[in-house]
Order: C-alpha cells, then structure tokens, then sequence
C-alpha cells in the first residue's frame, strides 16, 4: 500500500531527512480519549438511573485514561520535534481541539470521583482551572487575531463551550450547586455568542474543506451536553430549562441525518472523531430523559441505545487502530495546510 500523497509506503514517512518528524500529530488526536470518555458517561448514566452493569462504564474510564496519556505523550513529542511549542495555540484549524487535552481529565476525574473521592476531586478542580485557563487565553487569540469567517468551525465550540458545560455538571457531582450554576451560565453564554458566529460560518460562508466537515457533529453536542448537565443540577426533573434544551438537541440530531451525505465523502481521519463524544452526549440526554419519564420498557430502549453506540465507536476503534498500523493515520508535514488556512483537520486518503 502506497499513501496517495507521497506514492511511498506509509512507513517511509516517519522521518524526514533532516529527522524532524514526516507527519504531524494534530491536537485533534484527543478526540479519541473524549470519545471514549462519551461512551463511558452513557454507561455510567445508564447505571446510575437504569441499573445497568457499571463495569463496562470502569473498563472505559480506564480505558480513555490510557489512550489520552498515550496520546499526550505522542503529541507533546511531535509538538516538540516539529519546533511547534509558539505557534500550536494560534494555529486557526487546531488551536480549539487542545483544550481537549484538560477537558478529558476533567471527566476522568468525575469518574475517579465515584472510587476515591478525594482524588477524582482533585483531579477535577486542577482540570478545571486549566480548562478555564485555556479557554480564555484562546478566546483573547480570537479576539485579537485576524481571523476570517471562513477559517472558523464548530470546533471553537470545545474550549469553552464544552469545556464549561462539562465543569458545570462535575461540579453538581462534586457538591458544588453554585459554581455548578457559575459554570452552567458561563458555558450557556459561550454558546450563544460563539455559536452564532459559527453558524453564521456555516450558513453563509464557502462549505468547510472535507476533512472538516465532521465537526459539523459538535454542533449536536451543546445543547445535548447542556442538558446532561442540568439534569445532574436540578436533580433530574424534567422543567423548562430541560425540556427547551432537548427540543434544541432534537432538532440538532435531526440536522445529523441530512448530514450523512456530506460525512460519506469525508476521508478517514482523526476528525472522525468528532462524531464520538458529541453523539455519545446525545444518547446520554436520551437515556435521562427517558430515565426522567419514567418511560414504559425504558431498559430496554436504554439497552438498545447502549449497544448502538457502543458498536459504532468500537467501529471508529477499530479503523482508528488500523491505520495507526500502517501509519497512516496523521497527515504528512508536507500535506498540513498553512495555519492561515481552514483545512487539513485529516489527511487525503
């Protein structure tokens, strides 16, 4: 197997002449242990208010813990030999996806929480800052940045949005009512100021470059992360703040099918990921809501939910693994597009 960017076997492309490294290691790699992250989270919901097994939730929280160190140590070491340390956070493609690298242990530590409290408390507060830490200073890069509209795309949605709406719901867990409702407004506000910005993108400006069409998926996730998190605030009820959020999140899923077309045509890469968590916190909402209705046979049809979702992230596993093998799952230095333009987010293949 040759790659089509190079005609040379995939291989052949882990070093340059020079030995910098021959492909970049994107901070969209995260994508793969928030992914995990996102399925655990329906299984630990789907213990919690179903009584479903929690073992498969522990296994995948390790799991995640594991592939975001791996991945944390992949990345820093690419970053490093590619002399990127000045210019990754002001790169307008991928600068939005490394505020992954603190989010995911934001969940991780919500989940150590339910073992050793202390700890996973830790862990979380620590994640925390750093969440907020990055999410401002990249919202002051996007201030001061001469950014186009076409450069922007649902990913700007993680550092803050995701990021506070996440903390929001940890925080409830933890016991903390007020900054969980600090931390609720905060992601809310977030979302309605950069999420007009870039649906106005999408709505108006030239379609996203292929390999970053897939995060037109995190589009799915805000009002569907929103609800999760406030179901853990109010305790689970079902009022109007809820019912609003879902109705949004209805709608957002529905966007999704018209999607699929445009997602056909997308080459394989780490922005495939995209599609995990943000469609992981659908299913989510769906299992509280129905947890919340006190729905008839709704076992079953978290079940059901469960086993959807679990099959098609291992799918995404598995493809993932696959060209992680024949390395060719990172796109070369010479393919990676200039950071003043929109493209690149997974390589041509």
């Amino acid at each position: 197997m040759t790659d089509t960017l190079t005609g040379r076997p995939p291989s052949s492309r882990r070093r340059t002449w020079t030995g910098q490294p021959a492909y970049r290691v994107t901070p969209n790699v995260f994508g793969m242990p928030f992914g995990v992250c996102g399925l655990a989270q329906v299984w630990s919901t789907a213990h919690a208010v179903a009584g479903l097994p929690r073992w498969p939730a522990d296994a995948l929280w390790v799991a995640a813990a594991c592939i975001w160190l791996a991945a944390l140590i992949w990345y820093l070491g690419n970053v490093i030999r590619g002399g990127r340390i000045r210019t990754e956070l002001r790169d307008p493609v991928f600068a939005p996806f490394t505020a992954l690298i603190v989010i995911v242990p934001m969940l991780l530590g919500i989940a150590l929480g339910g073992h050793a409290r202390a700890v996973g408390e830790t862990v979380f507060l620590v994640a925390l800052v750093l969440t907020m830490a990055v999410g401002s200073w990249l919202s002051g890069e996007w201030i001061i940045a001469d950014l186009q509209l076409a450069q922007w795309h649902p990913g700007y949605l993680l550092p803050t949005v995701a990021g506070g709406l996440i903390a929001a719901g940890g925080s409830a867990v933890f016991g903390y009512p007020t900054l969980a409702m600090v931390l609720f407004g905060y992601g809310v506000v977030c979302w309605l100021v950069l999420g007009s910005i870039v649906q106005v993108r999408l709505f108006t400006a030239p379609a996203l470059p292929p390999a970053l069409r897939p995060t037109i998926a995190i589009d799915a996730a805000p009002p569907a992360v929103a609800g999760n998190a406030w179901f853990l605030i109010n305790g689970g009820h079902i009022d109007a703040i809820a019912a609003g959020l879902v109705g949004y999140a209805i709608l957002m899923a529905l966007v999704q099918l018209r999607m699929i077309p445009v997602y056909r045509q997308v080459p394989f890469g780490p922005g495939w990921w995209a599609y995990s968590f943000s469609y992981a916190a659908v299913f989510a909402l769906a299992v509280n809501w129905l947890a919340a209705e006190q729905a008839p046979g709704r076992t079953a049809w978290i079940t059901v939910l469960l086993a959807v979702l679990t099959l098609a992230i291992a799918a995404l596993g598995i493809l993932t693994v696959r060209r992680l093998a024949r390395a060719s799952y990172m796109p070369a230095v010479s393919s990676t597009p200039p950071l003043s333009t929109a493209a690149g987010l997974a390589k041509t293949s």
